[in-house]
């Protein structure tokens, strides 16, 4: 059994209707979903939940509908670990390692990371399967400085004892030799 799972955040229909590059964003983590399915490593989505918000708008993004066998679960902080199975769940599937997507890159993205490491696992920031909401015209920093802002903070983070991998989707391999 692979010692890695896929984390999919808050990749919800109401959050990602103004995010910055969302459609190419949805594409990717779609694509890396399929991958991560064909090599028998876990999908584990994460939704947000709101109390003012249709429950239709809270459903994960068409683009990425769970599929049979994948975790979802509901989470209310920007934290994935916290209130939720999450912990229980990786430590069921003997996971190691976490490769990161979702929205938002400032927001539940940077925790989950962060929580990541302080949870003892290994973690893969997907540079370009992340993405946030787009700010208004001249808004500064920008969604896409932002992004890049995180990408640029965790590959030069470093945690005792882990491992921290920022890559692009493209070179994201599913087995030993992960993103090398």
């Amino acid at each position: 059994m692979p010692d890695t799972a896929l984390l999919v955040i808050d990749m919800q229909r109401a959050l990602l209707k103004d995010a910055y590059d969302g459609d190419v964003c949805l594409g990717r983590v779609a694509e890396l979903a399929d991958r991560a399915r064909a090599a028998g490593v876990p999908v584990v989505y994460l939704r947000q939940q709101f109390d003012q918000v249709p429950a239709e708008w809270l459903e994960v993004h068409p683009t990425l509908t769970p599929q049979p066998g994948d975790v979802v679960l509901d989470k209310d902080s920007a934290d994935s670990f916290l209130g939720t199975a999450l912990g229980e769940v990786l430590a069921e599937l003997a996971v190691h390692r976490l490769v990161v997507t979702g929205y938002a890159s400032d927001y539940c993205v940077d925790s989950i990371s962060r929580s990541t490491l302080s949870h003892g696992y290994d973690l893969v920031l997907v540079a370009d399967g992340h993405t946030t909401m787009e700010r208004p015209a001249g808004a500064r920093p920008t969604a896409a400085q932002i992004v890049a802002h995180h990408n640029g903070i965790f590959s030069v983070i470093q945690y005792a004892g882990r491992s921290v991998t920022v890559a692009p989707a493209a070179e994201i391999r599913f087995d030993a030799s992960l993103a090398s």
